[in-house]
């Protein structure tokens, strides 16, 4: 079952970033927003908006079948792990800076969900030491 939460969480982190990515791309390439005919055009021609929808259709169904299986809380705080992918990304393609407030925050975002997955994991444990409960 770990392997499936492992793959399930990289999964809808690499469909949610691909979306922000896309997302940032094509709307750069559709300025200047003008709310015309002439606009729809640029955003719908450009193929990063292919890639952010599929991105998001990509997302929803992973996130639907994790829920099935995944505790609600961790998934639901693993689902924030794209903020960390983009901010990373965002280095790298899109010339932006990283701070120590963003590594901190990253930073923050991470141990939050480590500890949500292990106090679910103790939760979810069986206790060893506790015997059968009496009838009654």
């Amino acid at each position: 079952m770990r392997r499936f939460y492992l793959v399930g969480f990289l999964l809808l982190m690499g469909f949610d970033t691909l979306a922000q990515v896309s997302f940032k791309y094509a709307g750069t390439r559709a300025l200047p927003m003008t709310a015309d005919m002439a606009w729809l055009l640029r955003v719908f021609g450009a193929p990063w908006i292919y890639g952010a929808i599929a991105g998001y259709v990509g997302a929803f169904f992973t996130w639907m079948c994790l829920l099935k299986h995944a505790p609600i809380g961790p998934a639901f705080a693993a689902s924030h792990l794209e903020v960390v992918s983009v901010m990373l990304l965002s280095v790298w393609l899109f010339g932006e800076q990283l701070t120590l407030p963003r590594v901190l925050g990253a930073l923050a975002i991470v141990a939050g969900i480590v500890c949500l997955g292990l106090a679910e994991g103790r939760e979810q444990a069986p206790d060893a030491g506790a015997g059968p409960t009496p009838a009654g």
